[in-house]
């Protein structure tokens, strides 16, 4: 009966081992794929930042170059009407 008992509670100490080691490993893996994921998750956010900090670079030389044609075109309206008003000037005295 003794060896028994002590052959049924080897056997119930292994399985306990084994299932506390397929566990562990099921854990670590786990870990592992957790960590891989962040360290994606890091490299795809670092990129976002370099496309959003380019965008941005890219939208104030648009606001730069939309301000220069703005004031281009200020002076040439303004070229225009002194112009105009100095035809009308000499028009008005002659």
């Amino acid at each position: 009966m003794k060896k028994v008992v002590l052959g049924m509670l080897t056997i119930i100490v292994l399985s306990i081992s084994i299932s506390c080691r397929d566990t562990s490993d099921k854990a670590k893996n786990a870990t592992e794929d957790a960590g891989a994921a962040l360290e994606q998750a890091g490299k795809d956010l670092k990129e976002a930042g370099q496309d959003f900090e380019k965008a941005g670079e890219e939208a104030l030389d648009a606001v730069k170059e939309t301000g220069k044609d703005i004031e281009n075109a200020t002076k040439d309206a303004a070229d225009k009407v002194a112009k105009k008003a100095n035809e009308i000037e000499n028009a008005v005295k002659n």
